[in-house]
């Protein structure tokens, strides 16, 4: 049980898994305004730079769980270099079954929806590990403008453009499983940009000195993503993680 390794050759260089920097991800953290000794739960948690940063910054406990070995051999590096192993614990597993043994008071899929089946399922898996009165967090795409043409909607990674929402009905979306919606911290163009730059280069690099059998699959990637991303999805997707509490 792992990640494909063409994913964490893409993705070597990341510590954010998703189109947000640093800064960003702090502002998601103060949003829920966790006490010291929150506990907090992170399914697909990549690298685990939400919650070592959290809890270096806001001292709280948790656990992260990821399929990914590479990410959560990082993810434990990076809690001893901030100083934060005692609070924070990484299990390699399958987040889509994961369902904490003490409810938590923050909650997150902070990336897209897949481990349950898209935004009910996934809001109902969060919800399963929560305490009465906390907070979800959701990782989201959403269209940021109509994509016009079938095309347009395949280079974005959809099959359709029902696959998406704008991001108006994303909230309504949310609103009609029964939670309000509390904050929202947005990707904006320019931290596009540095992830899925970030990946061109990380392929660049590995292709410089890795010729096997993913290279002609990374060549052709290399040569042809830069300007379908700029062409459609720079243009067209949005992405940003809502901090949800229940009605």
């Amino acid at each position: 049980m792992d990640l494909p390794r063409s994913f964490t050759v893409r993705e070597s260089s990341h510590r954010i898994h998703n189109p947000f920097n640093g800064e960003k991800l702090a502002v998601l953290g103060r949003a829920p305004g966790p006490a010291p000794g929150a506990r907090v739960l992170d399914l697909a948690c990549g690298s685990g730079e939400m919650l070592c940063t959290w809890s270096r910054d806001h001292e709280i406990t948790g656990t992260g769980v990821d399929i990914s070995t590479v990410f959560t051999a990082r993810a434990r590096v990076r809690a001893l270099e901030l100083g934060v192993a005692d609070r924070i614990t990484f299990i390699h597993g399958d987040a889509s079954g994961h369902v904490a043994e003490d409810p938590v008071d923050i909650a997150g899929r902070v990336g897209t929806t897949w481990i349950g089946g898209g935004v009910p399922g996934t809001v109902r898996r969060l919800q399963s590990s929560l305490r009465p009165g906390g907070t979800i967090l959701i990782g989201k795409p959403f269209w940021r403008r109509e994509p016009p043409s079938q095309e347009s909607v395949e280079a974005c990674h959809a099959g359709s453009r029902d696959d998406f929402l704008p991001l108006a009905g994303l909230i309504e979306r949310f609103g009609t499983l029964g939670y309000d919606v509390v904050e929202m911290v947005l990707a904006d163009q320019d931290s596009w940009d540095r992830y899925r730059a970030a990946q061109w280069l990380n392929i660049r690099r590995w292709l410089d000195s890795n010729p096997d059998e993913l290279a002609p699959a990374f060549r052709e990637e290399l040569s042809t993503d830069p300007v379908r991303y700029a062409r459609y999805e720079r243009e067209y997707l949005g992405w940003g993680v809502f901090a949800l509490m229940r009605r």
